[in-house]
């Protein structure tokens, strides 16, 4: 070690504090960073974690392959494992309800099971072609009650539709025709006898409106004939974007029917076929990356540039003995080693351990208040580290150098003496006159010492702008980003929904009182006509009369409509909520509620939109029409069977009614104005919709009662795993925002403590000559006041501005209207001024009671 770093060293050890405070601001920044990084790789690998376990490991589906296809794919270099299984459809004997039919046969090669979700609850899983495992719905849906060690003879085959003779999967549902007619049927039937050897809970592709209920088994291709055909799940060896269009084109060129994708556990991997989706992902990780990424400069160059000064004086001492320009830069690159050295590493742990830390409490929620059987796990990618670690080695040799640029040019008396940052001239600390009549000589004093040492000011100023920003711009992402996720989800408040059969009001009490409901609600749905002028026409349907897209009748649109009328106490709740009287319906002219803002997916474009679906205002009037085309098909002047007036227009949807797209709307009247408007109940469709404190306990009691034609369709599972998300989304999003505010909080301490340190001499001085304790305080007020204004001048329209880009990186798949987060502007501008005060008034307390004399005297902090 040559002499110069050696005096570095001792400057170091001589000034503890600012190193101290120098190596706290970079270790916060290399946590940021480190922390930002691992919460959102920890969180990814949750979701797929959550996705794998609930819908099995596989990211490419070629179905319908015969072996030598299956050879093909499993020689192919993208494919990591191959998963065979081949699929069949049995009746299902003496079934307890009309809504299951079949057996669905679901046979793996032997490896293929460790990939799929199969829990047991009894037995064991098959281990030859002549063993089956059942699932628990089996005996909950047929009156045969089937046992481990009993045998199941099923003539098993393909579930073919009758009329269109096209192949149907698990996932279809029952083919209806006219009346309670099936249109589907099981063709090239195999009688097989399987021993049941293990129960299994009911799988994830199982759902309870699905007319099937599953038998895993085993399947082998070594003895398949020539044109058996099976399907293979891959697990790809590489995910990305590719994948798709390379997995078509392989199974184009095998001849393969078809491929589908497991598109959300490969979205959650970071690989879309949705372009404008694909550049949503990536302009948002960009811009909370670059905002993070300038965070952490931030942070760690006010760390450095809060003790320029003090470095400048060491590089004059050094230079008044001789060292060159290129020695005082060394030097100071030296320093910058040494605190990156030890910085960086606690850093990364700091990162990590807080994040560890965090995920021991809300894995205790995640359990408990979700019902989420994966925990979230610290995941720590080399990447992330290189990255962390890059980032602030670059970020401290740009913060060293350009004090060590400057200092190495200027000579050492005046650096020594400190002549380039005390400004001292009347111009640099001029102040307005009415400063000190509005507030007075401190605060005059405390804004001339802000501007006699400007670089100090800056840094402290700039650390402020850099927290609000960093505050403002995750809010607003997480806000958005919660508020995209429940765009693409089904808004289902409720737990089991009836349709179909006889339902009418004596049923719906009947369902009404059973034992665990909690909430029932009664709707009878009828379509209508309606003519809409074109200035009532949204934009999005403007937009394509204008293209010719769509043409006018009359300089008028026909849009489809539908009218649900809801039971009477039901209709109350709902106008209660949306703002009007109950009792203004049911007079001499129908009225009606219009819900006139949905959220709907372009079909082109992909891309998810809010809209309004017809420009009205209450009072106006509607004219209702039967339908333009007869029994026949052929088209008709349509009947008048109404006219309605709008009582309210409301975004507010109710419970069991799906909204329209654009070129239709919704209205929603009382169950007695059916008659009104011309509308025969036995020409309604009937909903009843509960909610329940067990789904599963009251799907078995109404399955039970046995009403003829009713079908039955338990949303709870899917609306629970809808939830989930949600909820997980929400858990991140607003650990993120708590992250960051602890370190912008911390920056902001870090900074002003190290200012105040910096200052003890002046605070003597002024102390010296008589500034009184009252005097000092009020001073120390106005300059928190002077930091909070200058930095929310700064901070607010740079926030504004990342909020914009944002939202422009969101509205390529979602489209909604820029709002600005008031609450989260006002919440800020408050508490800005709150930590300002606090953290400077900490400070002060700290040095209130130093001794004059020692702190004039004081040459090291």
């Amino acid at each position: 070690m040559n002499i110069v770093n050696k005096v570095t060293v001792r400057h170091l050890k001589e000034n503890k504090r600012r190193s101290l405070v120098t190596i706290i601001g970079v270790i916060i920044s290399v946590a940021m960073i480190t922390a930002v990084a691992t919460l959102g790789v920890s969180f990814l690998d949750l979701l797929i974690r959550e996705d794998i376990d609930r819908n099995g490991e596989w990211h490419v589906e070629y179905q319908a392959a015969n072996t030598q296809q299956l050879q093909a794919i499993e020689q192919d270099a993208n494919t990591e494992q191959l998963i065979v299984t081949k699929d069949g459809f049995a009746d299902l004997e003496n079934p307890t309800t009309d809504s299951k039919h079949y057996l669905y046969f679901r046979q793996f090669e032997a490896q293929g099971m460790e990939h799929f979700p199969l829990a047991l609850t009894e037995g064991r899983l098959p281990e030859n072609a002549n063993e089956v495992v059942i699932s628990e719905t089996v005996n909950n849906n047929s009156e045969e009650a089937y046992e481990i060690g009993d045998s199941l003879t099923a003539g098993v085959g393909e579930r073919m539709h009758s009329l269109e003779d096209r192949k149907l999967s698990e996932f279809d549902s029952l083919q209806f025709g006219e009346g309670d007619t099936i249109n589907e049927e099981i063709v090239n039937v195999t009688e097989q006898t399987f021993d049941i050897v293990g129960i299994i809970e009911q799988p994830g592709w199982e759902t309870s409106w699905l007319p099937v209920v599953s038998v895993i088994g085993l399947t082998d291709t070594t003895n398949a004939a020539a044109d058996e055909t099976f399907n293979g799940y891959v697990v790809a060896s590489k995910v990305n974007t590719d994948l798709f269009d390379d997995a078509k084109a392989f199974a184009k060129e095998q001849g393969i029917p078809s491929v589908d994708f497991n598109s959300d556990l490969l979205r959650y991997y970071g690989a879309t076929q949705n372009n404008n989706l694909r550049a949503t992902l990536f302009s948002l990780a960009g811009i909370i990356m670059g905002i993070v990424v300038i965070g952490s400069v931030a942070l760690i160059y006010n760390a450095f540039a809060i003790s320029v000064s003090e470095r400048a004086r060491h590089l004059g001492m050094l230079a008044s003995v001789g060292a060159t320009k290129r020695q005082k830069r060394n030097s100071v690159f030296f320093e910058g080693a040494i605190i990156g050295a030890i910085s960086i590493p606690l850093g990364i742990l700091a990162g990590i351990g807080g994040i560890w830390l965090t995920f021991q409490f809300i894995n205790a929620f995640l359990q408990d208040a979700l019902n989420v059987e994966q925990q979230l796990e610290v995941v720590v990618t080399p990447m992330m580290l290189v990255v962390a670690i890059g980032v602030s080695a670059l970020t401290i040799l740009i913060s060293t150098y350009m004090p060590a640029q400057k200092a190495s040019k200027i000579s050492a008396i005046d650096a020594i003496r400190q002549t380039q940052d005390i400004k001292l001239t009347g111009k640099a600390v001029k102040t307005s006159k009415w400063v000190r009549k509005l507030f007075g000589l401190e605060a005059e004093i405390g804004l001339k010492n802000l501007k006699r040492n400007r670089k100090r000011y800056l840094a402290t100023v700039f650390s402020l702008v850099i927290s609000i920003v960093l505050f403002l711009s995750v809010t607003y992402f997480t806000n958005n980003l919660k508020t995209s996720l429940k765009m693409t989800q089904s808004d289902l408040q409720y737990d089991i929904q009836l349709y179909g059969g006889e339902l009418d009001e004596e049923s719906f009490a009947q369902y009404e009182n059973l034992p665990e409901v909690t909430e029932a609600g009664f709707i009878r749905q009828a379509q209508v006509e309606i003519m809409v002028a074109q200035d009532g026409l949204p934009d999005v349907l403007n937009e394509q009369v204008e293209r010719g897209e769509i043409l006018l009748e009359d300089d008028k649109l026909r849009y489809y409509a539908s009218v649900y009328a809801m039971d009477q106490e039901n209709f109350e709740q709902y106008t209660e909520q949306v703002g009007v009287d109950a009792l203004s319906f049911g007079q001499e002219t129908p009225r009606a509620i219009v819900i006139d803002e949905v959220v709907y997916q372009n079909g082109i474009t992909g891309t998810i939109n809010e809209t309004k679906t017809i420009k009205a205002e209450a009072g106006e009037t509607l004219e209702l029409l039967g339908s333009s085309i007869s029994e026949t098909g052929q088209e008709i002047e349509p009947e008048v069977l109404a006219n309605v007036e709008i009582a309210a227009l409301t975004d507010q949807v109710p419970t069991g009614v799906s909204t329209a797209y654009p070129g239709g709307v919704d209205l929603v009247v009382p169950m007695d104005a059916l008659d009104e408007l011309g509308f025969i109940a036995e020409e309604t469709s009937p909903v009843i919709t509960l909610s329940t404190n067990d789904p599963m306990k009251t799907e078995a009691e109404i399955l039970e009662m046995d009403e003829a034609g009713v079908s039955i369709m338990n949303v709870f599972q899917q609306r629970q795993q809808q939830e989930q998300l949600i909820l997980l989304m929400s858990v991140f999003t607003y650990g993120f925002i708590t992250l960051i505010s602890l370190i912008s909080v911390a920056n902001i301490f870090n900074t002003i403590s190290t200012s105040i340190q910096l200052r003890k001499r002046e605070f003597a001085m002024l102390r010296s000559v008589g500034m009184t304790p009252k005097g000092f305080d009020k001073m120390i007020r106005y300059e928190s006041l002077f930091y909070g204004v200058k930095a929310l001048v700064y901070g607010l329209p740079i926030s504004f501005a990342s909020m914009l880009a944002m939202h422009f990186a969101l509205g390529q798949t979602f489209s909604y209207g820029f709002a600005v987060p008031w609450g989260s502007v006002a919440f800020v501008i408050v508490v800005i001024f709150l930590i300002v005060g606090a953290a400077m008034l900490y400070s002060i307390a700290k040095i209130k009671n130093d001794n004059i004399i020692e702190s004039l005297k004081q040459e090291n902090a």
